[in-house]
């Protein structure tokens, strides 16, 4: 019995497993082996062994953009999930229709493309709708996507407009898994809400912040889809995040055997942080017991 279990149980992840390898495990190997040659596409691959690492370790643009990316996952994750929390904690409090959660996570139904081109037009200094209720208001018109200054703070603000609603349902959903009966004995005991929010909430809620930090953070560093359709890394390489980096080196300067070393270091930094941020949550621990 346990035996037909298991064989059922396989092949239900049967379709997964053979997605994963062929669509990520072979890529990835494929990536490896292209990242130690010199291929500009047009001819058969030259092997330089390690030439394209050293290469990169002293290639000053790739810093500058893993920088980049840094500045757009410190401004994108905090407020997502700090916004994300409180919505969805409002949420559980005051409002449980169907309809309230259907329009906190209509925006993430929008592709990125069409995300990034909605807020194109919003952002225009010139015909933009939002320099125009700025000027209602009294205050000064902003350049937003062409400035240097806030351009990469304006496509945080836009992935965050996309995503603040389906992270929120997680943790809405992780909030309908704590017993309610917690709360209530909490109560009795005079806890005030403040109180609970930290000594309940947050800590039955490890499970799905971490969930949640890991795969914003890997999706955060590689951001590409937005600045690709408002900046394409502009002004001034102000947006040109690590991804859009690769992206260049491979399609626009042909340097496939470059550009696949990047994408391998950066592989293996999403690795090293998926790691750090899964040990420092305590990520195999739970609070429930």
């Amino acid at each position: 019995m346990r035996r037909r279990e298991a064989i059922v149980g396989y092949l239900f992840i049967l379709p997964a497993l053979i997605g994963l390898l062929v669509f990520f495990a072979l890529p990835t190997v494929r990536a490896l082996t292209i990242s130690l040659t010199d291929w500009n596409l047009l001819r058969p691959g030259k092997f330089v062994g390690i030439d394209n690492y050293i290469r990169l370790w002293g290639d000053g643009n790739f810093w500058e953009s893993l920088r980049i990316t840094l500045v757009y996952v410190v401004w994108n994750i905090p407020l997502q999930t700090a916004l994300a929390l409180l919505i969805a904690v409002l949420a559980d409090r005051l409002a449980k229709s169907v309809w309230v959660r259907a329009v906190i996570i209509a925006p993430y139904l929008i592709s990125n493309v069409v995300a990034g081109l909605i807020w194109l037009l919003m952002l225009d200094p010139l015909i933009g709708i939002t320099n125009a209720f700025l000027s209602m208001i009294g205050a000064l018109p902003q350049p937003f996507l062409s400035s240097p200054d806030q351009a990469i703070v304006s496509i945080a603000g836009i992935s965050i407009w996309r995503h603040v609603g389906f992270t929120a349902l997680l943790f809405y959903a992780g909030l309908q898994s704590i017993p309610k009966d917690l709360y209530e004995a909490a109560r009795l005991d005079g806890a005030s809400e403040f109180a609970m929010f930290r000594l309940i909430t947050m800590p039955l809620l490890r499970p799905v912040m971490v969930f949640i930090l890991v795969t914003s953070v890997i999706g955060s560093f590689q951001i590409f889809d937005v600045i690709a359709v408002t900046t394409q890394g502009g002004p001034a390489n102000s947006t040109r995040a690590v991804l859009w980096y690769i992206y260049e080196n491979a399609f626009k300067f042909s340097r496939m055997g470059y550009a696949s070393a990047m994408s391998m270091a950066l592989f293996a930094i999403l690795m090293l942080v998926t790691l750090l941020q899964m040990r420092l949550l305590r990520a195999d621990d739970s609070d429930l017991g």
